[in-house]
């Protein structure tokens, strides 16, 4: 398969954050992907979003036992391009021993491997995220899909995590003013997405948005005294360095930074955080790293 490459612009304007998801009526055909891949999904922003999340795992970070949806819940996302092609990509949960079955299993059927990398230190098991790459009609791609996806959570198993889960409850009304845009919860988890609709990046003439996986995100689990945060700045180079300022100046860890996507110009960085205190205090210091973004070159 041929590398596809991504053709893509920066308006350069002050940071704005994600508008609200709208749903809309799923295509015919992507009803039949989530039908052939036997998973759950919606239709949004002109986007199929394909929900691939780890629920077989027990994942402890740290010493706390951390549900599914703060950080192991993969995807898979299709949008509609020109010339009759879709454009996928996505973002794979694993376990160390499935990275390479499971990588092996997607590049012989043609897809892409565009990165591989953690989000977490100290966690039990080991989990590691890939993102996928590829374009032809919705049904060529579940097919070629399929045999990877069939390969999630058959390996040997690795040992779950032993850890203590954190008691109490968020006041998610205080987060997203704090950070300054509203989220969602999912069980005791409260994820905050943000957009970066000043990089106006297009494949095959689809629109690589913010469900696609050109986002900042920030998941929030515990109570207002005790949380942690786990997350994702999606950057340009030169925000780069302002945001690991932001983050280790409040007391966030710097976990990884790396691409998700290849052969974009100018290049997009993305950055993988941790924290553990009062919410309050890491929502300030996610706030103070989203604020570093979409500033004007000077």
């Amino acid at each position: 398969m041929r590398t596809t490459k991504l053709l893509l612009g920066c308006c350069l304007i002050l940071y704005c954050s994600t508008p609200v998801a709208v749903a809309q009526e799923m295509p015919a055909d992507y009803k039949q992907v989530l039908d052939d891949l036997g998973r759950q999904g919606d239709f949004k922003d002109g986007v199929l979003k394909v929900n691939i999340p780890r629920n077989d795992l027990k994942v402890a970070v740290d010493g706390i036992a951390t549900p599914t949806p703060f950080g192991f819940g993969g995807w898979v996302a299709l949008a509609k391009g020109t010339g009759g092609h879709d454009v996928m990509m996505g973002d794979l949960v694993l376990t160390e021993q499935e990275v390479n079955p499971v990588m092996s299993a997607l590049l012989g059927e043609g897809l892409e491997v565009t990165a591989i990398h953690n989000h977490f230190f100290f966690e039990t098991p080991r989990i590691f995220y890939m993102h996928v790459h590829g374009h032809g009609s919705a049904a060529e791609l579940a097919a070629e899909l399929k045999p990877a996806l069939a390969l999630i959570g058959k390996t040997p198993a690795s040992p779950m995590g032993a850890g203590k889960p954190l008691e109490g409850q968020l006041d998610t009304d205080a987060l997203a003013k704090a950070i300054g845009t509203p989220g969602e919860a999912s069980g005791a988890v409260y994820k905050i997405t943000i957009g970066r609709p000043d990089i106006k990046m297009v494949e095959m003439g689809a629109p690589i948005n913010a469900r696609m996986g050109l986002n900042t995100w920030a998941a929030f689990y515990g109570s207002d005294a005790d949380s942690v945060v786990a997350g994702d700045v999606a950057m340009l180079e030169r925000e780069v360095q302002p945001v690991l300022k932001a983050l280790r100046a409040n007391g966030i860890s710097v976990v990884a930074m790396h691409h998700h996507m290849l052969g974009t110009t100018p290049n997009v960085i993305f950055l993988h955080y941790w924290g553990r205190g009062p919410s309050q205090k890491l929502a300030a210091g996610v706030r103070a790293a989203v604020d570093q973004l979409a500033r004007p070159a000077r």
